[in-house]
């Protein structure tokens, strides 16, 4: 059947266990996959998309080190955008339109072809804990199976309820049942747990729409791809996207119903995503709006299910269907299902470690929802670092640690563990603050070395790297020794409204200049050819722009981060008593002793402790 004893049990295959199954795995741990349904691998529960603000990155990332997120995004992609692409390449973010059932189709076909991976269909009912430490877990079946750890990825399953207008009944997703157990084990051995909620929008059959009366929302013209390796190529076709809006007579239609919701009447008391609301609340908490965007995504290149994305609702599926039906294009829409919020456990990540072990119990691991995190980005980055540790807790090795200089997946896994979240939390460009270190641009030069130094990364992916970084850095370097004449340079300015030249200068100076492009430039003698010889690529002349553009503000950020590292690197002692530094606040004491930070750096973050708090411990520590 499977073995009984494992280095690595993943619980739940989601975005996050599929991500920790793969990294354990290969990283040469003996895994095992549990999952109560084999069919729902890596299930788009709500929208069919990868990426976006900050998403997109958190996927490069995880693709940089050899994870399988950005592989199948692109290979399941029916659209790529970039977005924010008017503002400086800290904001730019990829985002690809999904086609949901080859998604999960393309990452099952993925894990299967993963050695050291084994998979098993049944609940886990509950976790066996022996001596403050993870020794396995047991099925609703009674089998129990054992382990040196175990990967909790339980998403939305956690003792799932689902509401749609009065009616609610247990599931973990439409269609599936809940998950029990698991929560009262932990609350037994000393777990706080909470509640949170998420909706989804209604899916409707697309030959029931008018697109005529829409805006269409088309994909880049020149698209591009997640994944920095060979292995997938950039759409040559591309399905369109659509756009439309409510109305002033479609909130009044929702609002006849909010006595019937579970938002407004008391059913649903948990907090629901900040950043994505159902479109009660949007119509309840900006009610001058007389309109609000909603996008109509496709599922999927051949079938006719479509998402509407931005109609997240509770609300009876009556009241769903008479709204959505004085949307203009959606006058004769038919529905597959409607929209449902959802309920569901997770456990406040202060009680985790920044490695995402537990710190009551040794060699347990948490990630994705269950950790109060919204978005299979966030959830597959937590999956993917929760599965190398557990790997490397096995093999006896130091523990693997992103700083929010390095990565998004650093930024949010601090702000998990530091700052907590009693809302479902959610990836922003505005949440990292050396974004302008952390562009999806250069995800691999940040983190492939590393992952390849812990056996993750392959030896293509690295030298692919090393190439990169090596010809746009000559390519720069080129730039800052070629001069340029004004009268080569001069018609140039001027056609771009730029201050004309009075004595020859650098190339790399002159494209510094905001107006100026690479196309500007290739016009100059030398730099066409170089980049002929070179056999530069698209991404290593784009790295070039980039680095010239730039290099003030990376240089700038670089300095700040460099002084948040002096902090990062004195380290707090594990059973260091706060009680005693009587010279610091209450508050302060209190969360430095539930939190227990492990750097200075990590305890000046934490919500409640001031700069003067951090001096005082500081100056208790000898420093």
């Amino acid at each position: 059947m499977f073995e009984k004893q494992y280095d690595v049990i993943v619980v739940g295959a989601g975005h996050a266990g599929s991500e920790a199954a793969a990294a354990a795995a290969n990283m040469g741990s003996k895994t095992l996959l549990i999952t109560m349904n084999l069919q729902n691998i890596a299930q788009m529960s709500c929208n069919p998309a990868m990426g976006g603000i900050a998403k997109g990155q958190i996927v490069r990332e995880i693709d940089a080190m050899g994870g399988y997120s950005g592989i199948v995004s692109d290979t399941s992609a029916i659209q790529f955008k970039m977005l924010n692409k008017s503002k400086g390449p800290a904001m730019w973010s990829p985002r690809v339109q999904s086609d949901r059932m080859r998604f999960a189709e393309d990452w099952r076909l993925k894990l299967e072809q993963t050695r050291n991976l084994d998979f098993y269909q049944e609940m886990v009912a509950g976790l066996i804990i022996k001596n403050e430490k993870i020794v396995g877990v047991r099925t609703s079946l009674g089998l129990e199976i054992f382990a040196k750890t175990v990967i909790c990825t339980n998403g939305t399953f956690l003792n799932g309820l689902i509401h749609i207008g009065d009616k609610q009944f247990g599931g973990g997703r439409a269609g599936e049942r809940a998950a029990t157990g698991i929560t009262k084990d932990l609350i037994d051995v000393g777990f706080e747990a909470g509640r949170m909620k998420t909706g989804t929008p209604p899916r409707v059959d697309g030959r029931s729409l008018d697109y005529s009366k829409m805006i269409e929302q088309p994909g880049d013209d020149i698209p591009g791809k997640f994944s920095f390796s060979d292995e997938t190529k950039p759409l040559t076709k591309q399905r369109s996207c659509h756009m439309t809006y409510t109305s002033n007579e479609v909130h009044d239609i929702l609002r006849d119903g909010f006595d019937r919701s579970p938002m407004f009447n008391g059913r649903i008391k948990s907090i629901g995503p900040r950043y994505c609301p159902s479109i009660e609340d949007k119509i309840n908490r900006f009610a001058d709006k007389d309109r609000h965007q909603l996008f109509v995504e496709p599922e999927g290149w051949n079938t006719v299910e479509v998402y509407v994305n931005g109609f997240s609702t509770s609300l009876p599926e009556d009241v769903q269907f008479r709204a959505l039906r004085s949307v203009d294009g959606f006058e004769n829409v038919k529905f597959f299902r409607p929209g449902y919020a959802i309920e569901y456990d997770y456990f406040p990540p202060t009680q985790l470690k920044h490695t995402l072990e537990t710190k009551l119990v040794e060699g347990l691991y948490f990630a994705g929802q269950i950790n109060g995190t919204t978005g299979y980005e966030e959830a597959a980055c937590q999956g993917f670092m929760a599965g190398i540790n557990a790997a490397l807790k096995v093999q006896e090795k130091e523990e693997f640690i992103l700083k929010r200089n390095e990565a998004y997946i650093g930024v949010l896994i601090d702000d998990l563990i530091t700052k907590g979240t009693e809302e479902p939390y959610r990836m922003f460009t505005s949440r990292a603050e050396y974004r302008t270190l952390l562009r999806q641009d250069n995800a691999d030069f940040r983190l492939t070395e590393r992952s390849y130094n812990l056996g993750l990364a392959s030896e293509d992916r690295m030298r692919k790297m090393e190439l990169k970084k090596e010809k746009s850095f000559k390519f720069v370097q080129f730039l800052k020794d070629l001069s340029v004449v004004p009268e080569e340079a001069n018609p140039v300015l001027e056609d771009k409204k730029s201050s004309p030249m009075k004595q020859s200068d650098k190339v790399f100076k002159v494209f510094s200049r905001p107006q100026i492009t690479m196309e500007d430039i290739k016009n100059f003698s030398g730099v066409q050819e170089f980049i002929e010889e070179e056999d530069l690529d698209e991404e290593m002349i784009e790295q070039t722009e980039i680095q010239v553009k730039y290099s003030g503000y990376i240089e700038k950020e670089k300095n700040n981060a460099d002084k948040l590292n002096r902090l990062e690197d004195i380290r707090i002692p594990s059973n260091f008593d706060y009680s005693k530094i009587k010279s610091m606040s209450f508050e302060a004491r209190e969360k430095l002793r539930k939190v227990q930070p492990a750097t200075v750096s990590q305890a000046s973050r934490i919500s409640g402790v001031s700069p003067n708090d951090i001096s005082v411990l500081l100056v208790y520590m000898g420093r």
